[in-house]
């Protein structure tokens, strides 16, 4: 019997996630404030999404799992606390903007699994920025993988091609396969030899690359100095109001030991100094001096008083608040090859932390100086350019026109098509990857706009948060053809159905694609993964339909999936 599902918020994200589970034959039913058109009363129960009554008429004390897909930490909290009364042994999949209070909740609360949106989709615009055309990831070898699709046509280099040939290679992992003839599994695909043909589809992943960047002390001194046309700009009134206080000092020593002979001029700039800037100096200068002096030293003081109060203000201004920090960035914005992200959310945080981590040279742009990732962001060596990346100043200040690809993750839709419009205008040669939270409308808009990407968050996350519904940590997933496939890894134990068995036999009859195992401290792929006889203890790395999972929960419900 496939295991009950519930789906709590049926927003955006949680919308789509329900219906991948309805499409891969799920019993599932959906909560949500309001009626959804198009949906029955009994897939869909109203109500408020937190409440005992609510979630009692959704079946919540028979369910396996619950999935809880809303925007809001804070109302997720109380869902999942309500639930476990009403069911304590029941897996839920919990949506957390909040990653930290997310991972100790999985640390505290059991058969709980925190998923964040922004987490699951930043790797997939980070691909599609570095030329990837990624259709999600997967997590192998301790790296974040991107998949994507090769539709074999007749133009394709893989056409007529034995897959044996393909799948001996470390750098390349073949996932999945649909052949456009009949029905045949990938290893056994593999095993007799079989050429790919023309409509068939073949999910690979492919091992990334982090680059190595070193950078001598005389470049950033020079990056330095190319700068100071920045540097002039925003301290242009800290120089203008030193160089007039200079100047009142001047005057002021020259006409004290003009008027007064046997006043040197160290002393004429003593009490110049003192008397300007409150500190106060050698009287003597003055005692004796004319009463037009006296004067002339009284008004000093009044003009001293304003210039130095506003030397200070400035002064302070531009150390203590953003100016000095924003020429420090444009002091290290790079020339070329680099990668600028407009917006610091979730998402483009995540991304950020990415390409920095595979050694990428990455520019912000956020117009809000108050916002929370900043620092996390200046922490990383990061440079961050306040200011509207819908303007052509600004753009041109990250140069864009030497750019390796421009990321628009704002949380504004019209706003990152305003950016990508604009970058597109001042260099058409630079790639855009554009966020648009309406799956329906991402699609519009790459194909009326002809961007490289026109990604939506929810489109890319839903498939992570059907899959983990369906069972196990997920390693990754996607979609070909309707079809929806995950990726996982599974302990094996003295139960489970695939122990004592061959890899190439088991996947064979359960129609899974075997990755690699762990065993005994090492890992096998390739060849000798599919001779090896699977024992207790062993981790195994796999992929299959999403539809099938059941059945190994049927074997082994309490299994250990490995992340």
């Amino acid at each position: 019997m496939k295991p009950r599902i519930i789906v709590c918020g049926l927003g955006r994200t949680g919308y789509k996630v329900f219906r991948l589970l309805r499409q891969q034959g799920a019993l599932v039913v959906g909560i949500h404030h309001k009626p959804v058109p198009g949906e029955r009363a009994g897939d869909v129960i109203v109500g408020d999404l937190h409440a005992a009554s609510t979630l009692k008429a959704a079946g919540i004390q028979q369910a396996h799992t619950l999935v809880i897909a809303g925007g809001d930490d804070a109302l997720n909290l109380r869902i999942m606390m309500q639930a476990r009364v009403l069911n304590p042994r029941i897996r839920i999949i919990n949506r957390f903007f909040n990653t930290s209070l997310g991972e100790r909740l999985d640390h505290a609360v059991p058969e709980h699994l925190t998923m964040s949106v922004a987490g699951l989709a930043a790797p997939v615009f980070t691909f599609a920025a570095l030329g990837s055309q990624a259709i999600g990831q997967i997590k192998l070898f301790q790296q974040t993988w991107p998949i994507h699709e090769e539709y074999i046509d007749e133009h394709h280099p893989w056409r007529d091609r034995k897959l044996s040939e393909l799948w001996n290679d470390q750098t390349r992992m073949l996932i999945y396969y649909m052949p456009a003839e009949g029905e045949v599994d990938l290893v056994s695909a593999v095993v007799t030899g079989h050429k790919l043909k023309v409509g068939d589809r073949l999910i690979v992943g492919t091992q990334p690359r982090i680059r190595c960047i070193r950078r001598s002390m005389i470049a950033k001194l020079l990056k330095v100095f190319t700068s100071l046309r920045q540097f002039q700009q925003h301290a242009q009134a800290v120089v203008v109001m030193s160089i007039v206080l200079l100047v009142i000092i001047a005057i002021a020593t020259l006409i004290y030991t003009s008027t007064e002979r046997s006043v040197s001029i160290i002393d004429a700039l003593y009490f110049a100094v003192g008397m300007i800037t409150g500190a106060g100096g050698n009287d003597q200068v003055v005692e004796k001096a004319p009463t037009s002096v006296r004067l002339f030293t009284v008004l000093m003081m009044l003009v001293g008083a304003a210039v130095i109060g506003l030397f200070y203000a400035l002064l302070n201004d531009f150390v203590l608040g953003s100016r000095f920090k924003q020429f420090l960035d444009a002091a290290w914005i790079p020339h070329r090859h680099h990668y600028i992200v407009c917006g610091l959310g979730g998402i483009g945080i995540k991304i950020v932390q990415q390409l920095h981590s595979s050694g990428h040279e990455v520019i912000v742009i956020e117009r809000d100086t108050n916002n929370r990732f900043v620092n996390t962001a200046r922490g990383l060596g990061i440079p961050v350019i306040h200011g509207d990346g819908s303007f052509a100043e600004i753009l041109k200040v990250s140069n864009l026109e030497n750019a390796s690809a421009l990321i628009a993750v704002t949380n504004d839709d019209a706003t990152n098509m305003e950016i990508a419009l604009k970058a597109k205008a001042i260099t058409p040669k630079v790639p855009v990857i554009v966020h648009y939270a309406d799956p329906d409308f991402a699609r519009m808009a790459q194909q009326v706009f002809d961007f490289e990407a026109v990604l939506s968050p929810a489109e890319l996350a839903a498939p992570a948060f059907a899959a983990a519904a369906l069972g196990g940590r997920i390693l990754g997933n996607g979609i070909t053809a309707d079809s929806l496939w995950v990726a996982f890894a599974t302990l094996i134990t003295p139960s489970h159905p695939f122990c004592g068995q061959r890899v190439k036999d088991a996947a064979m009859d359960a129609d899974f694609v075997p990755l690699y195992v762990e065993t005994n401290n090492q890992e096998i792929h390739g060849w000798d993964l599919l001779e090896i006889n699977l024992s207790a203890g062993d981790i195994l790395y796999l992929t299959m339909p999403a539809n099938r999972l059941h059945q190994l929960w049927r074997y082994t419900p309490s299994q250990v999936m490995a992340s």
